[in-house]
């Protein structure tokens, strides 16, 4: 183990890279098997929640793994990264929803979306961490520049909050608009086809429109999560690990919380926070690297108790205002109920 910029790094064997990501593929594969054989069905709320216990249960596993053999501080690190990655991943599973129902996608084809959307995500995510992590390893400076975008988004949160959930606010991105103009497509879904031949000319469905919908979207969603992983630590290895355990249980997660996602009504300004802090985080150690006397190196046990903490009283902040708001309606009604009695 070694450090770098205030931030421990374990010296991963490829072996290990090796084993991570086959492992993560044979899972995947066992999933898409059990789930999807047969004929396409919807995805129930049982099924949901069995997958997400799993997935979250897989992580955990991990991160003991991980503690085992190299000790508290890295696995310290995959939790507060996953958690973060997580966290951050429910508020974009809304955007999600205005995707599948821009595209008006059949409820029994949308796990196959998310999940072939997901993993083209993960590909591209990978890439983007191993240029971060070799950008960050020759250039101290941008641990700066990250760790003021983090804070720069988070006031973005704040400032959106109530504004970021009206279908009209999604906009596609350029590699949706290119795929769109470039690629020959039918008007209307065939089965679960993703390329069906029409009159001899193969041409792709509705269905892979919306995998590239939901795959570049997730990448722009990195742009905020990744360097907000990389303020908790610079090894490509654990920021791989977080985003790829967090990422695949978070189709699961899409059916399991349902109209939940509305009900979270504080999770912006939960998220905001989280980054917030991982931006002055990250800004500090860097200083403290270059020398600077005042400046703290905070410990990874600190963020992973900050990261928790928040998310645990922005849930129960949000449920306690939906009940009261919910009664508040009733009363409302009862009262000009009565009154026109």
């Amino acid at each position: 183990m070694r450090a770098a910029g205030g931030l421990f790094i374990v010296i991963v064997p490829f072996w290990a890279w090796i084993a991570v990501i086959g492992g993560l593929l044979l899972v995947l594969a066992l999933d898409l098997w059990i789930v999807d054989r047969g004929e396409p069905r919807e995805f129930s709320l049982k099924q949901a929640g069995f997958w997400v216990a799993f997935y979250v249960t897989l992580a955990v596993v991990f991160g003991v793994v991980l503690w085992i053999f190299g000790g508290p501080t890295p696995a310290g690190q995959f939790f507060a990264g996953y958690i973060t990655e997580y966290s951050l991943s429910v508020d974009n599973l809304f955007v999600f929803y205005i995707i599948m129902t821009r595209f008006a996608v059949p409820k029994v084809h949308q796990h196959k979306v998310l999940l072939v959307g997901i993993l083209m995500a993960l590909v591209m995510r990978g890439a983007f961490i191993a240029v971060g992590a070799a950008a960050l390893a020759s250039f101290g400076w941008l641990f700066y520049v990250f760790g003021l975008f983090l804070i720069y988004t988070a006031v973005q949160l704040v400032r959106q909050h109530g504004h970021d959930e009206d279908e009209d606010e999604y906009k596609e991105n350029a590699v949706l608009r290119w795929a769109r103009r470039v690629l020959p497509h039918t008007d209307d879904y065939v089965e679960s086809k993703v390329i069906v031949k029409v009159d001899g000319k193969r041409m792709v469905t509705p269905l892979l429109i919306v995998m590239v919908a939901i795959g570049t979207t997730d990448l722009l969603f990195a742009l905020d999560s990744i360097p907000a992983i990389f303020g908790l630590t610079t090894d490509a290895f654990i920021v791989f690990s977080a985003n790829a355990f967090a990422l695949m249980g978070l189709r699961q997660l899409y059916f399991l919380l349902g109209g939940l996602l509305q009900r979270l009504v504080y999770l912006s300004y939960g998220l905001a926070f989280i980054l917030g802090f991982i931006g002055v985080k990250l800004i500090l150690e860097a200083l403290h690297s270059s020398g600077v006397s005042w400046a703290p190196e905070v410990p990874i046990w600190l963020s992973l108790s900050v990261i928790g903490v928040t998310m645990v009283i922005t849930t129960v902040a949000s449920l306690i205002k939906i009940r009261r708001d919910g009664r508040e309606s009733k009363e409302i009604t009862t009262s000009a109920s009565g009154t026109q009695g």
